[in-house]
């Protein structure tokens, strides 16, 4: 493969003949499609080895950084930014290995907490570690760029900040 040759400028190349008006908002999209998927395989692949996906590697993390170390299955959902369905998935996996554990709410019964076990918490530090060594995708962006893509990701997800 030429090393040179980039298919989204060429997708755009030809966007541009047909679709001017929508070539640079087809482009920028496809980029950080593609780089979303750049990004998740270099997460993967550096938390392969404690048998996590970044999908359960970030509920990990977020139930090690609540007070508790535990969550509803809805406020998971909310903040992880994903379907209800996919919660179940991933705290089931995470239950089935043993990190996690389903508890019930103390005072409402129809809420279901995950709550991350001792094990979770070991693996989800030695996991950190592992994804800190490949800066979660992106260690080959400057500070500065970080914080440039940061703020342009955040003006595309409605943010003002």
């Amino acid at each position: 493969m030429d090393d040179d040759f980039d298919p989204i400028a060429e997708a755009k190349a030809n966007w541009d003949k047909r679709w001017p008006e929508h070539s640079t908002y087809m482009a920028a999209a496809t980029s950080i499609m593609r780089a979303q998927q750049l990004i998740l395989k270099a997460a993967d692949d550096s938390l392969k080895p404690y048998g996590l996906t970044f999908a359960r590697y970030e509920a990990l993390m977020l139930l090690s950084f609540t007070k508790k170390g535990e969550l509803p299955l809805s406020k998971l959902g909310q903040r992880l930014m994903i379907h209800p369905t996919s919660v179940t998935n991933i705290i089931d996996k995470l239950t089935s290995d043993g990190l996690v554990e389903r508890i019930s709410h103390p005072t409402d019964r129809r809420t279901t907490l995950a709550r991350i076990t001792d094990l979770g918490t070991k693996l989800a530090q030695e996991a950190t570690k592992a994804i800190h060594d490949v800066d979660f995708g992106i260690g080959h962006l400057k500070e500065n760029q970080n914080l440039e893509l940061i703020k342009l990701i955040n003006a595309v997800r409605g943010l003002s900040k």
